[in-house]
């Protein structure tokens, strides 16, 4: 994993040690999303720096992620750069060590990298499935892992950015949509584990959304893209926003988001 430091360093903000129990985000907030290079996980990371929480930003393309960086460093506290293929464990655990050295408490953690393959069972070769699984469910399991005691210091939210084939599979997708039913299931006990800690977890299930795996796939499928007539990653991540600025009070436990226009 290589890591880049935007701002920050020897004089790098003095984090508080619990959230309080006020809504909102801001400048003494801490936040990590994956997938952040591109589609949903953009736009989510941006909104959230948006407010002028320190964010690091996740993923396997640096160009991208440094293009990403340069759009919200005018407003974000600090900005990392960490260049990390999550299915790879050396890069899952040099991640983790980073985030504990420059944050001493986290409060957000979006889960927004994974895979995507279709296909017929029947075709679909066991490592497919291998590959899915490690990218979908195995790699936000293990980052939680590492990050929890973080996230119980400041009380902090998880974020799993889910599917709408995480609760109705349809045809051609088995592989998959089996890896967002797993993904649903690890959110939702480990809700139950540490809301005493104070901590939400929240899953969103988006519809189809413009965003490069959506348009790949219309290719895939021989369909004309219509980005127009599909969810926004903004729409998504207005959700979630709403959500991460609750007040402490409540907890949204499951987002389903779709395009108003049903054009598939």
């Amino acid at each position: 994993m290589d890591g880049h430091h935007e701002q920050g360093g020897p004089d790098c903000p003095e984090w508080p040690s619990r959230s309080t129990e006020k809504a909102g985000l801001g400048p003494e907030h801490t936040a990590v999303i994956t997938g952040a290079s591109s589609g949903i996980g953009m736009a989510i990371a941006t909104a959230i720096a948006s407010t002028g929480a320190a964010v690091c930003l996740v993923g396997r393309n640096t160009r991208r992620l440094e293009a990403v960086a340069g759009k919200v460093r005018a407003s974000s506290q600090l900005v990392l750069v960490c260049r990390s293929d999550l299915t790879v464990d050396s890069d899952l655990k040099e991640l983790g060590s980073r985030v504990k050295r420059e944050f001493r408490g986290l409060d957000v953690l979006v889960h927004c990298a994974g895979a995507f393959m279709t296909g017929k069972i029947e075709a679909t070769p066991v490592e497919q499935l291998d590959t899915l699984y490690r990218a979908n469910l195995r790699s936000p399991f293990a980052l939680t892992h590492a990050l929890l005691p973080l996230l119980k210091v400041r009380s902090g939210q998880i974020v799993f950015i889910n599917s709408s084939q995480g609760l109705a599979a349809r045809a051609t997708t088995g592989p998959y949509a089996a890896t967002q039913h797993a993904l649903k299931g690890l959110a939702d006990c480990l809700r139950q584990e540490v809301n005493a800690d104070g901590i939400r977890v929240l899953s969103v299930y988006p519809g189809r959304t413009a965003t490069p795996r959506m348009k790949s796939l219309y290719e895939t499928e021989g369909r004309n893209y219509q980005p127009e007539l599909l969810l926004q990653p903004g729409d998504v991540a207005q959700a979630v926003m709403t959500s991460l600025q609750m007040p402490r009070t409540a907890e949204l436990t499951n987002v389903e988001i779709r395009p108003l226009i049903k054009s598939y």
